[in-house]
């Protein structure tokens, strides 16, 4: 009996089932903090995998310690960069700016394409915390329309907030894939446009079917805007957003012209030239360092404060993102401990092979796995870090998918917009700031975000058929 009980829990699904039991039964029953839920399915997974017995604790504080390498620094440096955008008013700014660009009939499209472009720089709650008082403003003026206004910030935010590093669960998806990051920033974005426009259209649809008022903030102030000469201008504003954005697809484009080792007989030395310096400058940490230099000059000269000052921002920054790097990094070893138990080699088999069905049948699997865990623990980055962790040890390759991995990723980040409802913070997030009850919330944003991570995945879908890049 002891040997096969044996053999049952060192078989690589029991392992698997194990970890997923301890993460989702301490976030959902015993309401556990999801690091602790994450570090504790890491060190049960580890025990129950081979290795020395003296190791296998070890293992899980050294998988950590290398996911915090890969994605710690890029985390913080953009913390800083969306807290200097937010004092120095340059969000605003750029909120403002795009309103003003859409007009007075488009601030639908307006808020959408703020949240779209600030939230992988601020994150999505800070994005929504600050683009909801425009909402709030319109609401009140036309006296219609205010959970058009709501969700339209949800379909530009929500969505590069889990395609487009450099957001933490798109860069956790693009290290334990071994996708490149500019090509995740560039097809985050590309995906990104058209499902937050199928976003747009169906919060128009939802709008039509409910109607939610404006109300006052119990007990509470909102947030006063800066008056309009108290803000940079746009293009100093786009800076520290685009600055890091265009340096790593540049290395990205380059790298995939001139492959390391050298370039083709016929390739120029100047392109060879310029793939060995932009992999020093489109290095992405590198790229987030240059462009949190910049938004601390644009907050000093903007708001005159002082060194000492400019010193307790950045402090409060990365005190901020502290707990989502402890939170990424956490899942991170948890999936390194999925994969040395063997769960990878194990599901690989449940994935189809080849192009053409074969891929989108592959997409669609591990679309479905990242929300089933979402509607299960509620947090998005949570069923990121153990969706990607389960595949990080099955061959993702293009010639094994038959597309490009790229694909995958994106179909990771969609899955974990599916159902928003009451065990996600997100949920709370949104209801709150804006007023809506929690019945209200349940019957506009969980069903809206259910179609929302559908028709993501449809145009996932639809590019991984056309352009397979394989």
């Amino acid at each position: 009996m002891i040997p096969w009980l044996v053999t049952l829990f060192a078989h690589p699904l029991t392992i698997l089932v194990v970890g997923l039991v301890t993460v989702v039964g301490m976030i959902v029953v015993l309401r556990m903090n999801s690091f602790l839920a994450l570090i504790t399915a890491a060190m049960l997974v580890s025990l129950l995998a081979p290795g020395a017995p003296a190791e296998k604790i070890e293992r899980v504080a050294v998988a950590f310690g290398t996911m915090a390498g890969k994605i710690g620094v890029l985390v913080a440096l953009a913390a800083i960069i969306g807290k200097c955008l937010m004092e120095s008013g340059a969000a605003d700014r750029i909120v403002r700016s795009f309103l003003g660009f859409f007009g007075a009939s488009r601030v639908p499209e307006a808020l959408a394409a703020a949240a779209f472009l600030l939230a992988p720089m601020v994150f999505f709650g800070t994005a929504f915390y600050l683009i909801v008082p425009l909402a709030r403003c319109f609401g009140r003026l036309t006296r219609k329309d205010y959970l058009l206004y709501i969700l339209a910030i949800g379909s530009g935010g929500a969505v590069t907030h889990v395609l487009v590093p450099p957001g933490a669960g798109p860069l956790l998806i693009a290290k334990n894939l071994h996708v490149d990051l500019g090509t995740m920033i560039v097809a985050g974005t590309l995906l990104g446009i058209p499902t937050s426009l199928l976003g747009l259209w169906a919060s128009r649809l939802l709008s039509r079917r409910m109607v939610l008022p404006v109300r006052p903030y119990p007990g509470e102030t909102e947030r006063e805007p800066p008056a309009d000469d108290q803000l940079p201008g746009l293009a100093v504003s786009l800076v520290p957003i685009l600055l890091p954005l265009a340096m790593i697809s540049a290395n990205s484009l380059l790298t995939a012209l001139v492959p390391p080792g050298g370039g083709e007989p016929d390739r120029s030395d100047f392109l060879a030239g310029m793939a060995s310096v932009m992999a020093v400058l489109g290095n992405a940490n590198f790229a987030l360092l240059m462009a949190a230099g910049v938004a601390l000059v644009l907050l000093a000269r903007t708001r005159g404060l002082s060194l000492a000052r400019l010193a307790t921002v950045t402090e409060e920054a990365l005190t901020n993102c502290g707990v989502m790097i402890l939170l990424v990094c956490a899942g991170g070893a948890f999936g390194e401990m999925l994969g040395m138990a063997g769960v990878g080699k194990v599901v690989e088999p449940i994935f189809p092979r080849g192009g053409g069905g074969y891929a989108l049948a592959t997409l669609w699997i591990a679309f479905a796995a990242t929300m089933a865990i979402k509607i299960a623990v509620g947090s998005s980055t949570v069923a990121i870090a153990t969706a990607s962790g389960i595949l990080a040890g099955v061959d993702t390759s293009s010639a094994a998918l038959g597309c490009h991995p790229v694909y995958l990723a994106a179909a990771i980040g969609t899955g974990s917009l599916v159902f928003s409802w009451m065990n996600d913070p997100g949920f709370w997030i949104v209801t709150r700031l804006s007023g809506m009850t929690e019945t209200e919330g349940l019957r506009s944003w969980t069903p809206w975000s259910a179609a929302l991570g559908v028709a993501g995945m449809l145009v996932i879908t639809l590019a991984a058929w056309l352009v397979p890049l394989g």
